[in-house]
């Protein structure tokens, strides 16, 4: 069966309308959220503070017979002047017990810290010393964080379109990197949405995912540009819009079966990889499916779209290009 996504092109860029919307209206309504101020609810990696994590003893009687009311740990926090926390139940991997509490909070002194620790102690039972964990991240390492992962997101974001200019033409530069704001709106957006909802909050690993995520889709999109390219050089005067359809078909079952490895390995680090590896797949889980998406059906089409516009369906020749032809 032939795929024709140009026929339906409208459907596609509204179905992706519709998501980077949805994630921008969050994102105004996270900043506007004075208990986020930012589009994502950021973690101590970018704004600093205090990160505490207790455990309970289990090796007490009747200590973890009940799990942790998290409501519970909320108002203790509230009566220590902390309301504005962000709070977790942190599950025990090997028994499934709810026995953790993991705090996010503004900066504590060691007085602070242990005046909450009492606090809760007598609320939800007494905690393993050796298990608890402290840690601080000062604002200005945060911001410095934030600086860096956005200037790395640029500057690949340059090298891709200078890559791409030399080894196709401008337009497909432009109409990849359209598909790569595409991937990190969506994926930065529904980050947004679970941020308001569940509290998920972004961390220096987030930024890495979305390097990742941008690799991964040019990838995709230059094996699409590479056929159309390839096709164009044939048959220079066959109606574009068939080209590129032809194309994505010569290439649909190689990036859906990328897609589908990859997120084998994904899915297995989201459940079993540990609290600190969850975001950070998960985000690659997004962002590798609305990369394979924009790939087929926004990068393509939009090139589609502008080449009919302008009259031009064919491919300027390029020493490269006629070398590969004779090698042929």
């Amino acid at each position: 069966m032939k795929l024709s996504i140009n026929k339906s092109r409208s459907l596609w860029w509204a179905i992706s309308s519709a998501f980077i919307l949805a994630g921008i209206i969050s994102m105004v309504i996270s900043w506007q959220n004075p208990t986020i101020k930012a589009p994502l609810r950021p973690s101590l990696d970018f704004v600093g503070g205090t990160r505490l994590q207790f455990e309970r003893d289990c090796t007490k009687p009747a200590n973890c017979e009940q799990p942790i009311d998290i409501n519970v740990v909320r108002e203790v926090a509230k009566e220590q002047g902390l309301g504005d926390s962000s709070i977790q139940i942190v599950t025990d991997r090997d028994t499934g017990g709810q026995n953790g509490i993991s705090i996010r909070t503004k900066n504590l002194d060691r007085e602070q810290r242990t005046n909450l620790q009492n606090a809760l102690s007598e609320k939800v039972g007494t905690f393993d010393q050796q298990k608890n964990q402290f840690d601080t991240v000062g604002p200005t390492l945060g911001a410095e964080l934030f600086r860096s992962g956005v200037i790395a997101l640029i500057v690949s974001f340059a090298g891709i379109i200078i890559y791409l200019s030399f080894r196709f033409q401008f337009d497909y530069a432009v109409f990849a990197i359209v598909a790569l704001l595409h991937d990190v709106l969506i994926t930065a957006g529904i980050f947004s949405i679970l941020g308001l909802v569940l509290g998920t909050e972004v961390d220096s690993l987030f930024i890495v995912a979305l390097l990742t995520i941008t690799g991964f889709s040019v990838n995709d999109t230059v094996v699409i540009y590479d056929r159309i390219r390839e096709t164009l050089k044939i048959n220079p005067d066959r109606a574009i819009a068939d080209i590129v359809d032809d194309a994505v078909n010569q290439t649909l079952a190689r990036s859906i079966n990328t897609t589908f490895t990859t997120m084998l390995s994904l899915f297995a680090i989201l459940l079993f990889g540990g609290e600190t590896l969850k975001n950070f797949a998960l985000a690659l889980i997004i962002g590798f499916i609305a990369g394979a998406y924009s790939s087929i059906f926004i990068a393509s089409t939009l090139l589609t779209l502008w080449r009919e516009r302008n009259g031009q369906t064919s491919v300027v020749v390029t020493d490269e290009s006629i070398d590969t032809s004779a090698g042929n």
